[in-house]
């Protein structure tokens, strides 16, 4: 048998992994798509209830471009971000222990959206300093299967990538449970000793721009399972 010239070895690849990096990043568009206009549905229906109850509640969606949103949920921000770029996982990934992904390897390969949390304040006043948190990545593979890493219940509600297909409930599911650990998610003052010393430039420009450092945990040590401080 003769050994394959490196042309042929670089168009197997093109057919086995160029092509299915392809398939994989067009379908995640159609997901990210769906993901905006069911955001966009959202916002809409929590924003007209959240004005019965305090119509000083701001719900709003804004689309940031082909592969972001923002949405405003009180005083909170979520912005989702679907990566451009395909992704493999390592073999130690507990995917690689199910039947699914052994059978056919590349159902491995996933695109990659992100969900960010924010303060809306952060933006508000430009304190451009301020830290935001990702909450949870989907991943989902050329054949539409996904699961989320992420926070509570986006951890553990959502990971059974055998199975599991990404259609507009899951997708409302998801964003559903981003928002409501977003706003459970309170803001802790820093310890004590952490905010004692202060620079004259900081202090002229926190009486400008608010620019002193604020996030939900800032000075704990944030867990990736619990959230419990340290």
């Amino acid at each position: 048998m003769l050994k394959p010239t490196g042309k042929e070895l670089i168009l197997k690849l093109f057919k086995e992994k160029s092509s299915l990096k392809q398939d994989v990043f067009y379908n995640n568009i159609k997901v990210f798509e769906e993901l905006k206009d069911i955001i966009k549905e959202v916002s809409s229906e929590l924003k007209e209830e959240a004005e019965k109850i305090d119509n000083r509640i701001i719900v709003d969606y804004i689309e940031k471009g082909p592969y972001e949103v923002e949405l405003k949920v009180a005083g909170d921000i979520l912005f989702f971000q679907m990566h451009t770029n395909v992704f493999d996982f390592d073999k130690s990934h507990p995917m690689w222990k199910t039947a699914y992904v052994r059978e056919n390897p590349s159902r491995s390969f996933c695109g990659m959206i992100y969900v960010y949390n924010f303060l809306s304040d952060s933006f508000k006043y430009n304190r451009v300093n301020d830290v935001g948190y990702m909450i949870a990545r989907l991943f989902i593979n050329n054949e539409r299967h996904y699961f989320v890493e992420g926070k509570r219940q986006l951890g553990f509600l959502y990971n059974d990538f055998a199975n599991k297909i990404i259609d507009r409930e899951a997708l409302k599911n998801i964003i559903l449970s981003a928002i409501i650990y977003a706003i459970d998610f309170d803001l802790f003052t820093p310890p004590f000793e952490e905010m004692q010393e202060i620079s004259v430039s900081q202090i002229l420009e926190a009486s400008e721009n608010m620019r002193i450092k604020t996030g939900k945990r800032l000075g704990f040590r944030f867990q990736s399972d619990n959230d419990q401080i340290a």
